[in-house]
């Protein structure tokens, strides 16, 4: 009962803004419900509901809701969607990872960042924004005021992209499914700015691009594993330590939520999951999702913006411009855009 009254007044308010945002996009459905519940949380986020009760609520609306909503995607797909992506597409999403990571690491040298925050964006950037931070925390012993800026810068570079995406995207690609999927899921931060950027294209775009996202995060074993070997202490010695690559322990998995995909997509592709059953799991995957999103924008702080300072936000922006930059050229060389 305590817990359903801490969650209760952030999940009532994320409901309630998902279902005015959709009401809206009846009104305008060019936009769409996603960029409406994003924007309409940021605004309640940032005035009258910009209290502590709501932050249990809004935390699990972000991260539960959405991780069962992309459980229950599975029941909508089928294997061959998923493999639609081919291994031209796990070679982009393997260089583009690689070299996002490479990227965050020598801008924020550059910048003047520390070695242990630098890899925090660039696990942030590469994989799943907040959930990758998190991952990978404890495998660099990473303080909690470098863990808690670099989830802020993160975000808000994925909010940005989140919204200018699906323009670049309609002027280098048309539109095209494979191409501005590979660009939106292969770019953004975390899979609720993939799910809120691809539903302002809309069509097959959501869920390939969510695919390319899924594919993105089972990768977060094979970065904790890197990380694991790095020399994360002394800054301006060598990248990797052999003390720390024979006593570095990983406590990294592929997350649960993933897993449930591939069960339940499995179970759909074998033809044992019925239409109406399916029809079910896309609806309420579909609401669930923008209550998450609702919940994203509610999350996103001005206050912590400022606080930051400009030289964080230009490590995100810088970092994010570089993911694009790289994204476009990777598509050109494996998916022929």
């Amino acid at each position: 009962m305590n817990t359903i009254k801490q969650y209760a007044p952030g999940f009532i308010a994320c409901f309630v803004i998902s279902l005015l945002a959709q009401a809206i996009a009846l009104a305008l459905p060019s936009i769409g419900a996603a960029l409406f519940a994003i924007g309409i949380g940021i605004v309640c986020g940032n005035t009258f509901l910009n209290k502590s009760c709501f932050e249990a609520g809004t935390k699990f609306s972000e991260r539960s809701l959405l991780e069962y909503s992309i459980v229950l995607t599975g029941a909508t797909l089928m294997l061959s969607d998923i493999l639609a992506v081919g291994w031209n597409g796990l070679a982009f999403v393997a260089c583009q990872m690689t070299l996002t990571v490479f990227a965050a690491y020598q801008i924020g040298r550059l910048l003047g960042f520390g070695r242990k925050f630098r890899l925090l964006m660039g696990a942030g950037n590469a994989v799943c924004g907040s959930s990758a931070i998190a991952t990978v925390s404890p495998v660099i012993r990473a303080d909690s005021k470098d863990k808690g800026i670099s989830i802020t810068i993160v975000n808000v570079t994925g909010t940005i992209l989140m919204v200018s995406l699906p323009l670049l995207t309609g002027w280098l690609y048309q539109h095209e499914v494979m191409n501005t999927s590979a660009m939106i899921g292969g770019t953004l931060q975390s899979i609720g700015q993939v799910i809120a950027s691809a539903k302002l294209v809309g069509g097959e775009v959501v869920d390939m691009a969510t695919i390319f996202k899924i594919i993105r995060i089972v990768f977060i074993v094979l970065v904790a594993l890197v990380y694991s070997r790095m020399n994360v202490e002394q800054e301006g010695a060598g990248l990797f330590s052999k003390q720390q690559a024979e006593h570095g322990k990983v406590k990294a998995g592929i997350p649960w939520f993933i897993i449930g995909f591939f069960i339940i997509a499995v179970v759909h592709s074998l033809g044992w999951i019925p239409e109406p059953v399916s029809r079910v799991a896309k609806l309420v995957s579909q609401q669930f999702e923008i209550i998450a999103l609702a919940a994203i924008g509610m999350r996103v702080k001005f206050r912590d913006l400022a606080a930051e300072g400009p030289k964080a936000m230009l490590y995100g922006v810088s970092v994010g411009a570089c993911q694009v930059l790289v994204a476009w050229i990777l598509i050109r060389l494996f998916l022929g855009a």
